[in-house]
């Protein structure tokens, strides 16, 4: 039997495996689900079992379990980490919904559901790529899988775990399906992700909210205050005005930038379907250099005052932002925080207070091209799809794959199978079947050239 005919004769049960695990509400964000992750947990350790793992286990951090597994071939075999996680983002607003977010419903050959491509539908493909492997005597490396519950709030514990069990976690490479192709007609490898920097500010002005016919004009309103601040922080240009900000930013090489130009991308199209008239960003270059290769400055969220029905004349004691920087490789996460901070406690003024408070961050990645797993994942694109895949830079960021580099040692192929339309974290979240059941070959191609 051949992989395609596997997959195919396969292929109602695993799209009811898949299904039960988007029918857990596995929110991590969201207390009332603790139970939920813990189910989750259960079920994942369940599948992996029968898809050939010989031990799977449920393993305990300071926050949600870590699912383990692994087939072990032979102790002289190269070894691949599988990683992905099990957790999902909230659905809210239910009401944008077309369909219960927890219920998956196939609808023009997509699957709709909470979690279909980020990350049950990608982990899935995973899964099952490794089980075609392995029933179709394609294993030839042994194989550990780490899923984790917490990675829709930065994975706090995930480093920890890897600290505690480096032994446990050792391999010659680590898997990932959590990232995007070009498009469905283009296949694509990603091979660096930016890094980040999110921080909260708070700026108080008054030590109570005032009238504001009483006292405006008279004492500084912090909501424009920090309005002002963090305008200030981008320039006309698009570029960010923090000093020294740009100190680390390396340049693309002209063999990057030559990759970067077999991206197919029509800029009309892409202001289409994000609903935008124009585009904005640092001036000299490219959108596709903007949103991967270049730093970003955002307000993710701004408040203060009065917002509620009708009005309500005050001047606010307080004003709030949540604020994020998209790094590049060389950038480092910590220090562009302490520079962020230390610059917003530098230009604010006297009339107001200032407090920054880091949430969370990472390093920037890249993978290496000359690798033999990325040979091999290049050479599974291309049977899978009858194209062979362009190597491209990714603007997202996943904190974990750095620090997997910094405790294992290990690199990171990031064999994504996700799309933009996808819209994963927003209602309606899809994944196509199509590309389900491609995802699955692909992996499976990769064991038979992967040894």
């Amino acid at each position: 039997m051949s992989v395609k005919t596997y997959i195919q004769t396969h292929r109602d049960r695993f799209i009811e495996e898949w299904f039960t695990l988007l029918r857990i509400p596995s929110v991590s964000s969201q207390r009332e689900h603790s139970a939920d992750m813990r189910t989750c947990a259960g079920r994942l350790k369940a599948l992996l079992a029968a898809s050939g793992a010989d031990r799977a286990e449920i393993m305990p951090t300071a926050g949600n379990p870590i699912v383990y597994a692994e087939r072990i071939i032979s102790p002289e075999a190269r070894t691949v980490l599988v990683y992905g996680h099990y957790d999902v983002m909230p659905p809210e607003p239910f009401e944008l919904w077309e369909s219960d977010p927890f219920e998956p419903e196939i609808r023009d050959g997509f699957v709709r559901a909470r979690g279909a491509d980020d990350d049950k539908g990608q982990s899935m493909i995973q899964v099952k790529g490794f089980e075609t492997a392995l029933r179709e005597d394609l294993l030839r490396c042994n194989v550990k899988f780490i899923f984790e519950g917490e990675e829709e709030i930065g994975s706090p514990s995930l480093e920890a775990f890897c600290v505690n069990h480096r032994e446990l976690l050792e391999a010659d490479v680590i898997l990932v399906s959590d990232t995007s192709m070009v498009n469905a007609e283009t296949p694509s490898l990603t091979t660096g992700l930016r890094g980040l920097s999110y921080c909260e500010v708070e700026l108080t002005g008054p030590g109570r909210d005032l009238h504001s016919g009483h006292f405006g004009g008279a004492v500084a309103n912090p909501v424009n205050v920090l309005c002002r601040l963090l305008a200030d922080i981008t320039d006309a240009d698009g570029r960010i005005a923090i000093p020294h900000f740009y100190d680390d930013v390396e340049e693309l090489s002209p063999c990057e930038k030559e990759m970067l130009a077999q991206v197919p991308f029509d800029e009309k199209k892409y202001m289409q379907s994000i609903g935008v008239r124009a585009l904005f960003g640092e001036k000299g270059y490219s959108t596709l250099e903007r949103n991967s290769c270049r730093p970003s400055f955002d307000i993710c969220g701004i408040w203060g005052g009065y917002t509620g029905e009708g009005a309500k004349t005050v001047l606010p004691s307080k004003a709030f932002a949540k604020i994020s920087c998209r790094l590049v490789p060389h950038q480092d996460s910590e220090k562009i925080t302490q520079m962020l901070m230390a610059h917003l406690n530098r230009v604010a003024p006297e009339y107001v207070s200032i407090k920054v408070t880091h949430h969370h961050g990472g390093q920037a990645y890249v993978c290496p091209i000359d690798i033999p797993a990325y040979r091999a994942a290049e050479e599974a694109f291309t049977v899978a799809f009858g194209k062979r895949p362009l190597a491209v830079r990714r603007g997202g960021s996943i904190p974990i794959i750095p620090t997997f580099e910094k405790i294992l040692g290990i690199k990171s192929i990031l064999m994504g199978f996700g799309l933009e339309r996808n819209a994963i974290h927003s209602p309606n979240e899809s994944f196509g079947l199509d590309m389900f059941f491609r995802g699955i070959e692909a992996v499976a191609e990769f064991y038979r050239v992967f040894h």
